[in-house]
Order: C-alpha cells, then structure tokens, then sequence
C-alpha cells in the first residue's frame, strides 16, 4: 500500500457536477451515460452475486476476530447499492468489535431526493440505507465521512476515480469495481486507475466486476492482479474476479489502548470522543476543568470561510465545516437551550470579501446546498452558510466527554517521555505524578509551547474579548446568528454575545472597556438595524470576557505525530501527538481534525486525502525551514 505523500494540486479537486437522471419504473437511468445504476432484472441480487460474492465477502466477514479491520474499496457509489449490502451483510455476520470501512468514490453525485428514490425500492437495506440518507453530504469535492453503523464508517470520496483514489490513504482488502459500462464511461476503465487500485490493495485482496472486456482484463493483469473469468450474472455470459499479489490474505488489525489527552476544550473534548470510540481507554487532563480557555465563551458561531480555489486549505475549510454538522446532528446537539442550527447569514464586509463569495458560490465549489444568496441575485448584500449557527462551547465539550471510556483529571502535563524500546508514554503532571500510557495528545493550544523542547512550535497568540449584552423585547425575537466583521448571536444563557476583538500585540487577560466599544462599533457599522433593536446607545453590556487564541502561521491547525525538530532529518516522537491552533474555528475544525488524529492513532485510515493531511501535519513547518536552511534546529533559533 502507498501511505506517503503523493502528487496532488489543485486539478485534482473540481466542482462537481450531480448525476443527470431519467427514470425508468424504479430504476435510474443516467442521461449522460444512457446507462442504468443497476440491473433492471434484479439490481439487488446482481450486487450480491457479482460484489459480495466475488469477494467472497460472507466467509472472510464470518472469519474476523475482534479488533480486525476490513476495508472494501469501490469505483463507482452510484446508488450506494453495492457498499449497504456490505454494510447489511458485515452487520449479520462479522464480530460487532470487528469494523468495516468502506470507500467508494463518485464523479457524478445523485440528488438527495434521487438517491431517496432509488433507495425506496429495498426497504429491507435498513438502518444503513437510512444513516446513509441522513448524512448524505452536499455535492463538494473531496472526502466525506460518514457513520453508517456503530462499528461501520463510509468515506464517500466525489470527484474523479482516478486522482481520489491515488490521495487516498486506505489500504483495501476488496475492491468493488463497478461505474457505467466501459463503451459508455472509458474514463472508469483507464490503465492509471487500475494502477491507482493497485497502489492501495493489502497482500491478497481481492477484486470483482461486472464485465469481462478484454482490455478490462488485460490492464489489471498489467497492474499486478490474477483475474479469471467466471459465469455472470442473468443475461450476462462473463464477469471477472481476481486477487492481488501472491501473498494469502490476512485482515488488519485497529490499534486500541489508553489515550491521555492534555486539554479539555473543543480540540481534546473532540479528540477523546473519537478515540473513545475506536475502543480507546481516554483520560483528559485539565486542571481548570471542561472549557475554561478559549472554548469557554458562552457562544460561538458554526461557520466557514468560502473560496473558489480548492487549495488544501480552503478544503479544509469546507470539508470541516460538514464534518463538524455531521458530527453534531450524530450527537443530537444542540438540543433546547444550547443553541441551533438554522443557517449563518454572511454578511459582505467590503467588495474583496463579495467577490470571494460570489466566486466561491459561481465557481460551484461551494454548492448552493451550501451557499445561498442573501437579497436579489446579483445585489445580494450576502450569503447564508447553510446548515450552520451558533452553540454553547462548553455545553458541546460536556456533551462530548461524557462516555463511559472518557475520565477527567484536574491536572496539567508538565513534561513527557516519549515511548522507547516498546515502553509507553510516560507524562509527568501537575500533581506530582506520573501517567502512563500508549499515546499523548497535546491539545492544550498556545500552552504547548511551555513544554521542554516544544518552543520552536509556529504559534501566535490573540487576544480576543467577547461582549454580553442585555436583550431588548426586539432582540428577544432573533433567530439566527450573524457573521459581519465579527458576530452576533440570539439570546444563549441569557445574553447575545457581539464579538470579538482580534488583538496580537496587548495580551492582558483583564477585560477592557474600549474593546466593548470596539465590538459594539462594529456592530453598528456592519449591522445598524441589529445594533438599533439591541438598544442603539442604550445597549447594556452586562459582562465580558478575555480569552486567548491559538492560531498556526498558515491559519491551519496543528495535527499529527509530534515531529523531533532537534533531529535532522527531523523524526517523529513516538506515541506523541498535536492537536491545536484552531484559532477562531474551534466549534468547525475539531471534529475532523479529531477523527484524523483518532484514525492515525488506531491505525486505520483516516478520511482525507495525502494532500489535506500533508497541510495539517506539524512537521510541515521544519521542512519549509529545512528547505530554506538545510541545518536549521530549533536550538538555535
């Protein structure tokens, strides 16, 4: 398997273009394709014979033992068909601490209501038809993880076959290898796909599909599969099957044990609940408690920032931002006084940021799922981010640490030893003990640099003070959450919260008054309708508070293995991990970000492309240095 970095730019990501359909009874038909989705005899039973049973998928799901991981990879998710029978079938038959992954990648994404459709026909698919239609995401580029069982994770990559599957960072054991019929989408049957599958296969998988066309053959033989032909399915004379390599098959296996986990705001309470549920032991360490640094403000706001340019970045930005409505809508939050999410009005602060969004809405990078004007097309005075709004942090953290796997310490980590020579972590705290254990996640923001050897870390502090006002029998009534040059909020705890000041010269922790004015001028300047229901010069500002910002160099956040900077080249510092510097996103990125750090650690794949996980790594500041200065060490610096 390739699990290292890999080529990739912008051109490997595009604005998608949803499935073109015609209806045919109950089948769909694609108009660009004059192809159907599945059989019009029996699509059901075609899926099962060709797919799951040319994997042979029954006898190696029955075979798993517990902490076995299985991945199935796909070409074509069309309907979903192929990976909810696997779904179904993994639920009936393999170990429930077994786990599935499955990966399948689309072009051309069906509608929502579509998908619904065609889904219709086969009730009996159940509960994974249904979390599939509940988590379905927006028609963007790039990797989308979705929960479809306790124990079952599907990655639904959309965009092209080729240049997703080259990113992507699974190692599969049975390829599903499926699309539109080769005379009528070559696209899907090109050597360097092939190629690409073959990159990706774990000794012995396995690969199945529909057709027998020679030259389908004749390119997988040529990029390392056996294949054979066997008898087809109703009308059909042929299909192929095959295996990869010489070497049997043998399944993976997850990495579990206990996690310590250094901060108990947005970026640890995420990162423990998603260790927690690989089957992760997790003790989060925090002296202060749940929420008591920066994610402690009484509201914050779900949000994003569009762009037209696909960079790492900006995919980071929207890929987050439905990672982290997926992760709450799982979680159920917010419930009855801790928020809602019925949408972010944007509101355009100057002409730069209009044409920004109005090129991230056009390009079609953003779908308008997404994105929808504010006022009349083309004198929009906005965009709503769809989906989006505003919650309690801390009530989110609480929500999240409360598991049975998860135990919370009042104490700091005031210095570590990396695992050696197959010992564990050790981390020394606060208290004067001593913890062990297999791994360490510092997901303490700017604090980690206070620890021996980790000042070299690329972070810059910012203050910010958030205002709390008194609602008004007008403001009462407010809805939504607004984002102008800072934001403002509906009620939440009995105040709306305007913010927030963005200073990296003058950290004092103590609140000021010329920074309420601040928030409040801001406020009247970008929102005067607001500012004047809120009380205009009689607005009562009841309390405020301070609280500090981590933010990376780049605007990305830090996550991945903890790099030795002192070692040139530079290595990684075993069972050592970063999570931090999300700066004013907290509420948006962790979720993902959570779910990346939690699938390195169990060692499964995690769901992004190399790329993306290349711009989150720590490391990627001691190569840019090293590449401008080869002998640069943070002992010198």
């Amino acid at each position: 398997m390739s699990n290292g970095p890999s080529r990739a730019d912008t051109a490997d990501f595009a604005a998608i273009t949803p499935a073109r359909l015609q209806w045919q009874d109950h089948t769909p038909v694609a108009t660009d394709f004059d192809d159907p989705y599945f059989s019009r005899h029996d699509g059901r039973a075609e899926s099962v014979y060709v797919f799951l049973d040319g994997n042979q998928l029954d006898r190696r799901f029955a075979a798993l033992a517990d902490g076995d991981r299985f991945v199935i990879g796909e070409t074509g998710f069309g309907t979903g068909l192929n990976m909810l029978l696997a779904a179904q079938r993994f639920l009936a038959l393999a170990p429930a601490t077994a786990s599935l992954e499955l990966w399948s990648v689309e072009k051309h994404p069906l509608a929502p209501e579509d998908l619904a459709r065609a889904l219709a026909h086969w009730p009996e698919l159940g509960e994974p038809a249904r979390a599939l239609l509940d988590q379905y995401p927006p028609a963007s580029p790039g990797y989308h993880r979705l929960r479809l069982a306790d124990n079952i994770t599907l990655t639904l990559m959309l965009g092209d076959a080729e240049a997703l599957w080259r990113q992507c960072p699974a190692g599969v054991d049975a390829w599903f290898l499926d699309g539109f019929a080769p005379a009528r989408n070559p696209d899907m049957w090109r050597p360097a796909l092939f190629a690409a599958l073959a990159a990706h296969s774990r000794p012995g998988a396995t690969l199945a599909t529909f057709t027998a066309a020679g030259f389908v053959r004749r390119g997988l033989i040529e990029a390392g599969f056996a294949m054979q032909r066997r008898d087809g399915f109703g009308g059909k004379r042929h299909m192929l099957a095959g295996h990869f390599g010489d070497r049997p098959w043998q399944p993976a296996r997850a990495r579990r044990g206990h996690a310590l986990v250094a901060g108990a705001g947005l970026a640890g309470a995420t990162t423990a609940r998603a260790l927690a549920e690989r089957g992760w032991r997790v003790t989060v360490l925090d002296p202060a408690g749940i929420a008591a640094g920066a994610s402690g403000n009484r509201a914050g706001v779900v949000y994003s920032t569009p762009s037209a340019h696909l960079t790492a970045q900006n995919r980071f930005y929207q890929l987050s931002y439905v990672h982290a409505l997926r992760w709450l809508q799982r979680h159920h939050f917010p419930g009855p006084g801790q928020g809602r999410l019925n949408g972010v009005p944007q509101h355009f602060v100057d002409d730069k940021q209009a044409d920004k969004i109005r090129a991230a809405r056009d390009s079609g990078a953003w779908p308008q799922a997404l994105l929808k004007p504010l006022g009349e097309p083309g004198n929009e005075d906005g965009m709503e981010l769809v989906g989006g709004g505003y919650l309690s942090p801390p009530a989110w953290c609480r929500r999240l640490l409360d598991h049975p796997a998860i135990e919370l310490r009042a104490a700091a980590v005031s210095d570590f030893q990396p695992a050696t020579d197959g010992r564990p972590v050790k981390a020394r705290l606060s208290d004067d003990h001593t913890l062990e254990a297999d791994a360490l996640v510092l997901a303490t923001a700017g604090a980690a640099r206070d620890l021996a050897g980790l000042h070299w870390l690329p972070l810059k502090t910012i203050r910010g003070q958030v205002s709390y006002c008194r609602p008004t029998a007008a403001s009462a009534a407010w809805q939504q959450a607004q984002c102008h040059g800072g934001y403002l909020t509906p009620p939440l705890d009995g105040v709306h919260c305007v913010g927030a000041t963005f200073d990296l010269h003058h950290l004092d922790p103590a609140p000021r008054d010329s920074d309420d004015a601040a928030n409040l001028a801001q406020l009247r300047h970008h929102l005067p309708q607001e500012w004047e229901e809120l009380g205009g010069d009689a607005i009562e500002v009841v309390d405020r508070r301070v609280a500090m910002r981590c933010q990376s160099l780049d605007f990305l956040p830090l996550v991945g293995a903890l790099p030795d900077a002192t070692a040139n080249p530079h290595t990684t510092l075993p069972g050592l991990y970063l999570n931090t510097a999300h700066g004013s996103r907290g509420i948006t990125g962790t979720p993902l970000c959570a779910d990346l750090l939690a699938d390195q650690l169990s060692q499964r794949s995690p769901p992004a492309d190399h790329a993306l996980i290349a711009a989150l790594a720590p490391e990627r500041f001691i190569l840019r240095k090293r590449k401008k200065q080869p002998d640069w060490s943070p002992l010198c610096s």
